[in-house]
């Protein structure tokens, strides 16, 4: 064949799936291919079963935080800054689609001999409030030996770098890092995967999937909306965690400022991401008594109530002690070494979810939780924290770290631009 579908067009298979990107930044036409049908706004870009994809500050963050996660972390194969900048706009433009209940390429046909711009797993579902949420990792700024690959290093934020390895850290070198990372955040889990097959297969010849993690039943709220969740040992998690609703606090604690590093403007109004995967040793723990599990969280198993007394809510009151004087919040509780009263006074955003990635080969359950949090300042807020956790907290006798990345999240994206645009012009 000679036409222009036939091999002689010129048009390879790279540049074929390349049209779905191009063809997602579409207007009301798309909504023809799309997957789910369409609902009111209440004036905000949000409707009951979708978020705005554009804005000043990326969606996923201070967003409620849905039901499943699937995050990716990805490594740029290609040496090639205007490819890397392509697929970005790639990306941008098919997440633009999907977060609205588009199909990707919606509104672009193809050849029929070509394959579909969509992998089609979503088609009729509705857009289960998608958010998708894109980092940079300190290695696309340079590589292991120190070199620019990109023309970034100038630019790179002082505080972009592989965390430190903490005491009784047990990390996979296969589950940790990366050069970009997509946190995909839905009600529905297929929702949240269809999302990140998408992006994978956009970025074929560009970038390739390092490691991903599937996770339910959030462990945190961002909204006084949402109830606090458990995690899998049974306690509520993220009861003094940054709200939505609480803008002021979110605004010190999670938006990097336009002064915080001059080497680093384009990450104003944007953030940094902490991802950990934390394995739970649960069959050891389900064998600890209701005592020993109260004394290392340092809250009432059924209601989360401090040790000290009060409700959930009640701020926890460190200088009780018991008829044995004795504290009653042990001085290895999580909640007293977590608490922001002992870290002084910083706060972060957390996005956690339980996971079970079924069996080890001792038969022992895979689980545990995938810890994501939003901080203004790494160096500041995370850091320090975590390495007082992992040498004092009695809990990390039931815990593993088994993966660790860092990830700056650059500002929301605007209308006819793309992810990290700043970054990049």
């Amino acid at each position: 064949m000679t036409g222009p579908t036939g091999p002689r067009s010129g048009v390879s298979r790279r540049r074929l799936l390349g049209y779905a990107g191009a063809g997602a930044a579409v207007g009301a036409a798309g909504f023809a291919g799309g997957i789910g049908t369409a609902r009111a706004t209440d004036g905000t870009g949000a409707t009951d079963d979708r978020y705005a994809f554009h804005g000043r500050h990326q969606a996923g963050i201070v967003t409620p935080a849905q039901d499943r996660v699937h995050f990716a972390a990805f490594d740029v194969t290609t040496g090639s800054r205007a490819e890397l900048v392509a697929m970005l706009r790639e990306w941008t433009a098919a997440a633009a689609a999907m977060t609205q209940g588009r199909s990707v390429g919606s509104g672009r046909p193809l050849p029929y001999d070509a394959p579909p711009a969509d992998t089609g797993e979503a088609l009729g579902l509705p857009p289960g409030r998608l958010t998708l949420t894109f980092g940079f990792g300190p290695s696309l700024f340079a590589d292991p030996d120190g070199r620019d690959r990109f023309g970034l290093e100038d630019r790179r934020p002082r505080a972009l770098r592989r965390l430190p390895h903490f005491p009784a850290d047990a990390l996979q070198p296969a589950r940790s890092d990366g050069d970009l990372c997509v946190q995909a955040c839905a009600d529905d889990p297929q929702v949240a995967v269809h999302a990140v097959r998408n992006l994978s297969r956009l970025a074929f010849g560009t970038a390739a999937l390092r490691w991903s993690q599937l996770g339910f039943g959030r462990t945190s709220s961002t909204s006084t909306s949402q109830q606090t969740p458990r995690n899998l040992f049974g306690f509520k998690d993220g009861t003094a965690n940054l709200k939505a609703e609480e803008p002021d606090a979110v605004e010190e604690h999670v938006w990097v400022g336009p002064d915080d590093d001059p080497r680093a403007s384009w990450l104003t109004d944007g953030s940094y991401l902490v991802a950990r995967r934390i394995n739970m040793t649960i069959e050891t723990w389900d064998r600890a008594s209701l005592r020993e599990q109260e004394s290392l969280v340092g809250r009432d198993r059924l209601h989360g109530a401090p040790l000290s007394g009060g409700h959930e809510h009640t701020a926890p009151d460190f200088s009780v002690t018991g008829s044995d004087g004795r504290p009653l919040i042990p001085t290895d509780a999580h909640v007293r070494l977590a608490h922001p009263s002992r870290n002084h006074g910083v706060r972060m955003l957390r996005r956690g979810y339980n996971f079970t990635d079924g069996n080890d080969d001792l038969g022992r359950l895979d689980a545990g939780l995938f810890f994501l949090a939003y901080v203004r300042d790494p160096d500041r807020q995370y850091i320090p924290m975590q390495t007082r956790l992992a040498a004092q907290d009695g809990l990390m006798e039931y815990l593993r770290h088994t993966g660790s990345a860092l990830f700056a999240v650059p500002p929301g994206v605007r209308p006819g631009g793309f992810v990290g645009d700043r970054l990049f012009t």
